[in-house]
């Protein structure tokens, strides 16, 4: 009898075991898979941690793949046509992209200009008032549309009053070599390089303080929980470059100096106009009830309402997440 007992006893924990795994399968499949994530991204000393962060091996290729372009305006494209999953834009690029009808979100802040974004211009010009009936290169649908516009109205002048030619950044060293502009809104790495052919600076992104602001911008129905890993490690690793440009800054600009077509001794120079927020900075920005770069955006909104870049004004839902950053501080 006692020996009976312990044989049911034995069928029934089998049976309990059995029933329990077959759950905690069930369950398993019904998880989302982790999936990669594509990120679109031209050449930009704010970005380049992305890039030295995948040069070094710190960035996982199964989780994310970047996708470089030549210009903003091929991101914007790249997103548009659904061949990336998110780019690394400026504010104002971001939301002329969610007034055409993408989806986008903030994740993080890549860097914040003061100098980096600039207007140059040939030698002997030495004042905006100067470029009346000249001939002023820029790059549409972008920052440059943004800077031009603010340029032109402090110098009190009409986009009527100049000859507007549109370029690519990828365009504006040899625009400039073969005189086809008299002045270009441009930025760094390209401004170091023109500026080192004697051009000249009549106009930079300090004379607009918290204006021209980089964002990391995902599709905001690729806020999933089957992305989220990606998502994460992508954010994690441009934390842990940034920690290294910081901690280390001679050796990272040896390691970035090629990709962005700068000597070396040049690098560090380029990211002088730049404001590079940390982690703790980054909460601070996208984090809270009203959140720095919400109150940003609202600006900006307005800014481009006035000149013609956006229809209406952006309703900035689903414009920030703050929960894709580290939950604490990184180090190499």
């Amino acid at each position: 009898m006692h020996l009976l007992f312990k044989s049911i006893n034995l069928h029934r924990l089998q049976a309990y075991l059995g029933s329990m795994t077959l759950a905690l399968t069930l369950s398993a499949c019904n998880l989302p898979a982790d999936k990669p994530i594509t990120i679109a991204s031209h050449v930009w000393v704010g970005y380049e941690q992305m890039f030295l962060a995948d040069n070094e091996g710190w960035l996982d290729s199964k989780q994310v793949h970047l996708v470089e372009t030549d210009a903003a305006t091929d991101s914007l494209q790249a997103l548009a046509e659904g061949k990336v999953d998110g780019a690394a834009l400026t504010l104002d690029e971001m939301l002329q992209a969610r007034a055409r009808g993408l989806p986008l979100t903030a994740v993080m802040v890549f860097n914040i200009s003061a100098g980096a974004d600039m207007l140059l211009a040939r030698p002997g010009i030495k004042r905006i008032k100067q470029l009346k009936g000249r001939r002023i290169g820029f790059e549409p649908s972008s920052v440059g549309e943004l800077l031009l516009d603010e340029i032109l109205r402090n110098a009190g002048l009409s986009k009527q009053d100049v000859t507007l030619t549109p370029l690519k950044v990828d365009q504006h060293l040899i625009a400039w070599q073969i005189k086809q502009v008299d002045a270009v809104i441009t930025y760094e790495p390209v401004a170091s390089q023109l500026l080192a052919q004697d051009a000249v600076k009549l106009f930079d992104s300090r004379q607009i303080p918290n204006t021209i602001i980089d964002v990391l911008a995902i599709r905001s129905d690729v806020l999933d929980r089957s992305h989220e890993k990606a998502i994460r490690h992508l954010i994690s690793a441009h934390f842990r470059a940034l920690n290294h440009l910081n901690t280390n800054p001679q050796d990272a600009a040896y390691r970035i100096a090629a990709h962005l077509g700068l000597p070396a001794a040049q690098v560090l120079s380029a990211y002088k106009g730049l404001v590079l927020p940390d982690i703790a900075n980054n909460y601070r920005m996208l984090n809270g009830a009203t959140p720095e770069l919400h109150t940003s955006a609202a600006r900006l909104s307005a800014i481009m309402l006035e000149g013609g870049m956006l229809d209406q004004p952006d309703t900035l839902n689903t414009l920030i997440r703050a929960d894709y950053l580290p939950t604490e501080s990184l180090v190499n």
